[in-house]
């Protein structure tokens, strides 16, 4: 590997990493030494490369930094394409769009135009979302409450049969083969809670922002159920 392409190579291995990344980690990661590191990442700096750490702590790119359009390795581009491809059939009408229009921004905005490559990926996915999986455009309701915080007013319908107006704070929500969950937080119940999307009847979001952040609870709640960090 020629040391441009190993600089390059170290941008995209920051962009990966929210937080301080150490550089032995960066190192085991490119396959290089430690001190090939520490010496690039002062050549970045050096270039204008927004990286704060230092040795024995840690690097991370300032959030917002732009790189410029990179090539896409043959399996970053099947895993694109075969991620877009299962969004296409998750029965949520919005994202599929945003999924093909992702796509369609990767394809144009490479160095070489990928179009034809995406189009003849022999790569498929049959997953389809379940009969009553959800009812329509309710999905992008609990992505939107999800992502701006607010809380949600609910009619659900229990596998007893028993109905309940509830008001959650939405977290997440889990694609699985039969079913779309959503996780949240429930004030009824005062503790979290599943909601099985195809038995939420009404749904309207309050436009209130619920009063701890997302990130938090959702700390709280991988405690709870014994779940590992992202």
């Amino acid at each position: 590997m020629s040391r441009t392409a190993r600089l390059f190579t170290l941008l995209d291995a920051l962009r990966a990493h929210r937080r301080p990344v150490a550089a032995e980690r960066l190192a085991q990661e490119l396959e290089v030494s430690v001190r090939t590191i520490y010496r690039d990442v002062q050549t970045l700096i050096g270039l204008g490369a927004p990286i704060a750490g230092e040795a024995g702590v840690g690097y991370v790119l300032t959030p917002g930094f732009f790189l410029p359009p990179l090539m896409f390795g043959v399996d970053e581009l099947e895993a694109l394409v075969l991620g877009a491809r299962w969004v296409r059939g998750q029965g949520d009408e919005a994202l599929a769009q945003a999924a093909q229009s992702a796509l369609a921004k990767i394809a144009t905005a490479s160095p070489k135009d990928l179009r034809e490559t995406i189009a003849n990926t022999g790569l498929w996915t049959t997953g389809k979302a379940p009969p009553g999986a959800a009812a329509t455009g309710l999905l992008q309701v609990l992505r939107e409450a999800i992502r701006n915080e607010h809380k949600l007013r609910l009619a659900y319908t229990d596998e007893q049969g028993q109905a309940s107006e509830r008001t959650v704070w939405p977290l997440a929500l889990a694609f699985f083969e039969r079913t779309r969950m959503l996780v949240a937080w429930c004030e009824l119940r005062e503790g979290f809670r599943h909601f099985r999307a195809d038995r939420i009847g009404q749904c309207d979001c309050a436009r209130e922002r619920y009063p701890q952040r997302r990130t938090a609870l959702m700390k709280a709640w991988r405690a709870e159920q014994d779940l590992p960090e992202d």
